[in-house]
């Protein structure tokens, strides 16, 4: 069974303006784990933006988990997002999970974006996470690992939006966004790859899903 995690901030932006800044949120200050992003695809669909994107990220484990990885594995973590957009009830829902470490640890996750109960003009942000893993006799040590680095980097993910915010939208804020860095070569064959191999998975899943219905 997976271990769950929720939690619901507020920003001070309206929702329109954070819908532009989620597109633009890297790269910033508190994204330095976040590698590139890439379309896989996109399309409109019912007056909604759907999307897929791959996400490159490094993938820092503590000494116990190294040990769990083959010798010279690639210390990177290639994540897919999901997400649509739907500008008329203003909703912006992304789903994440990652492709590679799965036995290890899975992380699956849902973002809503939505327009604050409390004031038209702020966005309510929901987050939920549900971390599982296939070693049996770490799962909960495994768990209870990723549940608290996934709080971590949700803080980090939210500063770094509002950096963005700041920087697009907010007067007389003055933020300082890092330039991407340039990735070796090694880096962008190795993507490529990964990037192959998660646009079929994720036609495969379409596929699956679209003859689910049919039948």
């Amino acid at each position: 069974m997976a271990r769950y995690h929720s939690k619901t901030t507020v920003l001070q932006n309206d929702w329109d303006q954070v819908a532009s800044a989620v597109w633009q949120r890297y790269p910033n200050p508190h994204s330095k784990h976040v590698l590139s992003e890439d379309v896989i695809s996109r399309k409109v669909e019912d007056n909604k933006l759907h999307s897929f994107r791959l996400l490159t990220k490094t993938n820092h484990l503590p000494k116990w988990g190294e040990r769990f990885l083959p010798a010279g594995t690639p210390k990177f973590a290639s994540i897919v997002e999901e997400s649509v957009v739907d500008p008329v009830a203003k909703t912006f829902t992304t789903f994440t999970w990652n492709l590679n470490f799965t036995r290890i640890m899975h992380v699956r996750e849902k973002v809503v974006y939505s327009v604050s109960p409390e004031n038209s003009g702020w966005t309510q942000i929901h987050r939920e996470a549900w971390v599982s893993s296939g070693m049996y006799g770490f799962i909960r040590a495994i768990q209870h690992f990723g549940v608290d680095r996934y709080k971590k980097n949700s803080e980090r993910a939210n500063m770094g939006l509002q950096l963005v915010l700041d920087k697009l939208f907010n007067k007389g804020q003055q933020v300082a966004i890092e330039q991407k860095p340039i990735e070796k070569k090694g880096l962008l064959k190795e993507k490529a790859k990964v990037a192959k191999e998660a646009a079929i998975q994720v036609a495969q899943q379409k596929a699956q899903q679209k003859q689910g219905t049919l039948m």
